[in-house]
């Protein structure tokens, strides 16, 4: 059962991971601290011993909450699904549901860890166009399965998990110089989400600890 405590949330304002994690928190009107953990500063405050008692894979996020910590966006998310009100996240429909789950794993399992800060470090000199290979590749698959599932968002007329998952990967392909407008379906789709309140207030620009020259 949920208790009263708020949850905490270690994440990076840049993490695509984190960001999944803070839109479905404000979607689902949930009130949460939020502890900075700076990728990059000092060669990363994740690989510090502290933090990695707190998450042994030394990522981020990591979320405090009802008395245990969670690692892992989805699982984060599917945790807070589950045990709060609010808008479902997942849909009624089990056709939906399943449509959802394909395309989280297609941006959370295909697409991201290969452009993910340590991996492209690993990479070095040709990490941007490491990153942008293989993002183009990811969203050349994902348009094809969006355009069979999207309505007004990435499955039907609800927002689900997998619009969480497609609006941080589509800011990170913007990074990486991924031309977005060869994919009208995501193109189309991302545009919408950044309209709603949820995605505007968790966006990067904005968070505690977003550099001043990134903020919007």
């Amino acid at each position: 059962m949920a208790n009263t405590a708020k949850p905490v949330l270690h994440g990076y304002f840049r993490s695509s991971c984190s960001w999944r994690v803070r839109i479905a928190f404000a979607l689902k009107g949930i009130d949460y601290d939020q502890v900075n953990v700076n990728l990059v500063k000092d060669g990363g405050q994740q690989v510090t011993d502290q933090y990695k008692r707190l998450n042994p894979m030394q990522q981020v996020p990591a979320v405090t909450i009802d008395d245990m910590t969670l690692s892992q966006s989805l699982a984060i998310i599917q945790y807070v699904e589950e045990t709060r009100p609010g808008p479902r996240l997942l849909p009624s429909d089990a056709k939906q549901r399943a449509q959802v789950r394909m395309i989280c794993d297609i941006i959370a399992s295909g697409i991201q860890p290969l452009q993910n800060l340590y991996v492209i470090k690993k990479i070095g000199a040709e990490k941007e166009s490491w990153a942008n290979h293989f993002i183009q590749r990811g969203f050349e698959a994902l348009e094809p399965v969006l355009k069979q599932t999207a309505g007004v968002y990435c499955v039907g007329e609800e927002i689900s998990m997998a619009d969480i998952c497609l609006v941080p990967q589509v800011y990170n392909a913007e990074r990486f110089k991924v031309d977005i407008g060869q994919f009208p379906t995501i193109k189309r789709l991302n545009q919408t989400l950044l309209n709603i309140e949820a995605f505007k207030v968790s966006h990067p620009s904005c968070q505690p600890d977003t550099p001043a020259a990134v903020q919007a």
